[in-house]
């Protein structure tokens, strides 16, 4: 049934406006674990392992805003504990926690 412009929104249009901003989020979290897999299988091939991480952790460093890095830690240290995240990434993220998360 449809509703005219005025009427105020029920239950069923909180239920609705709350799944869009849930799908928003975890679109956001999907395209920042694949951007952090891509960095990760570039750097993935390099013999030394530590050359790896630097590699990693300078691109972060260097072309991640602060905002885009809270959202990889807190996905790190949230329930899903980095889950997608490839082993390059989360091996990186835990060496390089202090350069990388930022302050504040």
């Amino acid at each position: 049934m449809s509703r005219a412009p005025f009427d105020a929104p029920d239950a069923s249009d909180e239920a609705a406006d709350a799944g869009h901003a849930h799908d928003f989020h975890a679109g956001v979290l999907d395209n920042l674990i694949r951007m952090a897999n891509r960095i990760g299988q570039f750097f993935e091939i390099y013999p030394d392992r530590e050359e790896a991480i630097d590699g990693v952790a300078l691109h972060i460093r260097k072309f991640w805003e602060p905002r885009m890095r809270r959202q990889l830690y807190a996905h790190l240290d949230g329930p899903a504990q980095g889950a997608g995240l490839s082993a390059l990434l989360i091996e990186t993220a835990q060496a390089r926690r202090g350069e990388l998360l930022p302050k504040g």
